[in-house]
């Protein structure tokens, strides 16, 4: 299957790399470190959201800043050995010229630049929680990467393993392609759904400022 765009927009975390051990690791010790019980816990949902989204959902707003501070430190102590490239990535971003790309996250900037770092991507264009003020499912982190690369959003696609995520990209107007590596394809609502990047390859069509052909092996 094929799509044309002018711009991927690629989701971190269950994407373009692999760190949901180190997810759940780092803020189960969290979760017991603030006295939550592990059913209240259990209840939430962990993946492709803001840190600030999932701390508000489980503690008052007097001790959310301890909380944050405590959960970021967690996590960036993690990063080294925690952090693995997933199928595909490399020989995928390695066709793509660098305006043409964006990695949006919902980590914040630290976190999503000690990951990338981590495995050897440096985007030129990162959106991470730190640069918007909603984050997914609504569809502000896209639009805004959109914006940034001065692309139109109907000319972006998506890449995403989070229903939040694809659901972000949806309201933004955006093409989705859901990679079934978190969760499972029955979850996932997207234009196509693949295994992960590996079933992916992209090519510029005309130069550089031509239309990016994104064929997708189903």
């Amino acid at each position: 299957m094929k799509i044309s765009a002018d711009a991927l927009l690629f989701d971190n975390d269950g994407t373009l790399v692999s760190s949901l051990d180190s997810v759940l690791r780092c803020w189960t010790r969290w979760a017991e470190e603030c006295g939550i019980a592990a059913e209240d816990f259990a209840r939430v949902e962990l993946h492709g959201r803001p840190a600030d989204d999932i701390i508000a959902d489980l503690l008052p707003a007097d001790r959310r800043p301890w909380a944050r501070a405590r959960i970021d430190e967690l996590e960036l102590a993690d990063v080294p050995g925690g952090v693995k490239l997933l199928p595909g990535t490399a020989e995928l971003l390695a066709g793509l010229p660098a305006g043409r790309w964006a990695v949006v996250t919902s980590a914040n900037r630290k976190l999503a630049e000690a990951r990338l770092v981590e495995v050897g991507i440096r985007p030129q264009t990162l959106i991470s929680a730190d640069d918007i003020t909603r984050g997914k499912p609504d569809p502000e982190p896209f639009l805004l990467a959109a914006e940034r690369l001065g692309v139109d959003p109907a000319r972006c696609v998506v890449f995403e393993d989070a229903p939040a995520g694809l659901a972000a990209g949806r309201a933004a107007g955006m093409r989705t392609v859901a990679l079934a590596t978190t969760t499972d394809r029955s979850e996932l609502a997207a234009d196509i759904v693949v295994e992960d990047l590996s079933a992916v390859s992209a090519r510029v069509i005309d130069g550089e400022d031509g239309a990016v052909e994104i064929t997708a092996r189903l």
